[in-house]
Parts: C-alpha cells; sequence; structure tokens
C-alpha cells in the first residue's frame, strides 16, 4: 500500500493528553508495526475494527462542490483518542491504521478551476486513482475478517468501499445510505456523485437503500430511475419528519428488510444532518440523535460490513464539534455491534 501512512506510537504521543485517574481510549488501542503485509498483519490481530482515514476532497471538486472534507481525519482522530476508556467504548477491540496520503492529488487540486471542463475531467481521473488505493485496502481488511471504520473524504470513497467488500466476500453486497443526496449519478467520470451509480453497474453493489433523501435536491430523472429498480429504494426527509406520512423507526425496519439477504455497508453522510458543517450543508435535516440511532440500528444487525462517515467540513471555529460528532458514531457503531 504505497499510499497508506501507518499511525504510528509516535503520533499517538503527540495527540493523547493523558489524565491521572483516567483511562484513555488511545492509550488501548492497537496500532501496525509496519506498512507491509496488511492483510497478513490484520489476520493474526485480535480486534474487531480497523479505522482508517482518507483525508481528501478530490472527488467533491469533480462533482463541482465546495472541498474542504479533507481535514475531518486529522480533525477526528485528535477527539477520537482522548475520549474514556471503559466497557462501552471497546478501545482493545480496536486498531487505528492511518490514513491514505492524497497530498500530492491535494495539490494538483489548486492549479484547476472548476469552471474549465478540462479540469473537471482531470480532476475525475484522479478519483478514480483514489478509487484502486481505497478499494484496494477494503479489501484487504474485509478479507481478513476484521471490519473498517472509514473516516473522511467524499462520497466518491463509497464506490471502493463497496468495491472493496464486494471482491473480499467473492459477491456483490448491499448498502443503506443515510443521506440528502443518492449519489446515483450518470457515470460521467468519477466523482463524489456517482459512487453508487459505478458500483452498481460494475456488480459490486446489489440492492442500496436511500435513507431520508432531500426532494429539493433529487431530480425527476433520478426519481423515475429509482421508481422502476427493484433494487433500489429510498424514503425522504419530508415524508419522515416534515409530512409525518411514515415513521423513523418503522422506516429503519423497511431499510434493513431491504438490505439485509446480504453483508451490507452503512454510510453516513453529513449533510443529511442538520446544521453540520459539510460539502453541501443544510438548514433542515435530521438532528444529531437520529444520525445517531441510524448508526446504532444498522451497527447491531450481523450482516453489518463496515462503516464510513463523509463529507464533513471541519473549519477552525467547528472543529471540535465535528470531531466529537465523527466520534460519537464510531463508538455507537462498535457499542452497537458489541452489543
Amino acid at each position: 500500500m504505497d499510499k497508506l501512512v501507518l499511525f504510528t506510537e509516535s503520533h499517538l504521543k503527540t495527540l493523547l493528553n493523558k489524565r491521572t485517574g483516567e483511562s484513555k481510549f488511545g492509550e488501548h488501542v492497537k496500532l501496525l508495526p509496519q506498512v507491509t503485509g496488511i492483510y497478513a498483519q490484520l489476520k493474526d490481530l485480535d480486534v474487531d475494527y480497523v479505522i482508517f482515514g482518507i483525508p481528501e476532497d478530490v472527488g467533491v471538486f469533480a462533482n463541482y462542490g465546495k472541498p474542504g472534507t479533507s481535514n475531518a481525519w486529522s480533525t477526528t482522530i485528535k477527539i477520537l483518542l482522548n475520549i474514556q476508556s471503559n466497557a462501552f467504548t471497546q478501545a482493545n477491540r480496536v486498531l487505528i491504521l492511518g490514513h491514505l496520503d492524497f497530498d500530492s492529488y491535494q495539490q494538483k487540486l489548486s492549479g484547476l478551476s472548476q469552471k474549465n471542463k478540462k479540469d473537471i475531467i482531470k480532476a475525475r481521473k484522479l478519483v478514480s486513482k483514489i478509487d484502486t488505493h481505497v478499494s484496494q485496502l477494503v479489501y484487504d481488511i474485509v478479507k481478513s475478517g476484521k471490519k473498517p471504520i472509514i473516516i473522511g473524504g467524499g462520497h466518491n470513497n463509497a464506490y471502493g468501499n463497496l468495491k472493496g467488500t464486494s471482491l473480499a466476500l467473492k459477491k456483490p453486497v448491499n448498502v443503506v445510505n443515510f443521506d440528502a443526496h443518492t449519489d446515483f449519478r450518470k457515470e460521467e467520470g468519477r466523482h463524489s456523485g456517482n459512487g453508487f451509480s459505478y458500483a452498481y453497474s460494475e456488480g459490486f453493489l446489489n440492492k442500496y437503500f436511500m435513507f431520508g433523501l432531500h426532494e429539493n435536491y433529487t431530480s425527476s430523472q433520478i426519481f423515475k430511475t429509482l421508481d422502476t429498480n427493484a433494487d433500489l429504494e429510498y424514503n425522504t426527509y419530508e415524508s419522515i419528519a416534515v409530512r409525518k406520512e411514515c415513521k423513523f423507526k418503522s422506516e429503519l425496519k423497511r431499510a434493513l428488510f431491504h438490505v439485509e439477504s446480504k453483508p451490507f455497508g452503512i454510510e453516513v453522510d453529513c449533510d443529511a444532518i442538520q446544521n453540520i458543517s459539510s460539502s453541501a450543508m443544510t438548514p433542515s435535516g435530521f438532528q444529531v440523535a437520529k444520525a445517531r440511532m441510524f448508526v446504532d440500528f444498522f451497527g447491531r444487525q450481523p450482516g453489518a460490513g463496515y462503516l464510513h462517515i463523509c463529507e464533513a467540513y471541519p473549519t477552525l471555529e467547528n472543529e471540535s464539534q465535528i470531531g466529537k460528532l465523527i466520534t460519537y458514531l464510531i463508538t455507537d457503531f462498535i457499542r452497537a455491534h458489541e452489543h
């Protein structure tokens, strides 16, 4: 894995704030000693969860979005390592792997303009390269029998998550996505808006449930696609939270019914959560507690294969809040699965 930067003891020491009489999460997590042979090392390690970051916003840029998602990993890891280690947080079941280093791709973005069609094509080619590294790493983790928890980057990385999981399990997988958007746009070169459509057309994704779509931001063409394909199911935020036509908990069960026939991924796009800084931030969305309930519900299912939290956009003003939010979702998944 030429792009993988391992999280080391020296990184840990830099970020860990020890306190007398307390035991911090970061004091009990496992780390890998070397970057070669990831699969072989993981296979023999007594952990259940492998956490890694994807600090990039190339996919967001390539979808005409607002870059900033590249900072979510560094923001989260600082918070995660310093929560309490106790019977609820299960730090000893966790390996902090590190992050995929796409700095060279990020630097190329600085010379590109979203107004220039050729620059968008260049960015989309970079996303395809990112896909290769994400899918390989997810493949190694899933094949070793562990569950990946993937933090940061744009929703383009859903493609690599699904491809890597599918190849490791030697069959197509399902997915449930907590999102204001379908990310099922046409295959026009890779970006953050078509990870699921590419995974579906290439046979890595079988059934897909979109939870909480925003009616204002889903085209009639996409609704037509969803309504004519039995593999694709959805509900809308408005039908649950505004018109109250259906209940949140019963929709969780309906979504599970759609995806539980195969191992499935859990995708959480932070733009579905109200007032959370993201590439498509919304003033009207689910509260944080609902996002946590979503992760808890699906994390309890035996088929839950991975968790991916993406599109969060930390700024200097809200860095701590974003880090805490993602940390809550990570620990909710671990708690749910242990439960």
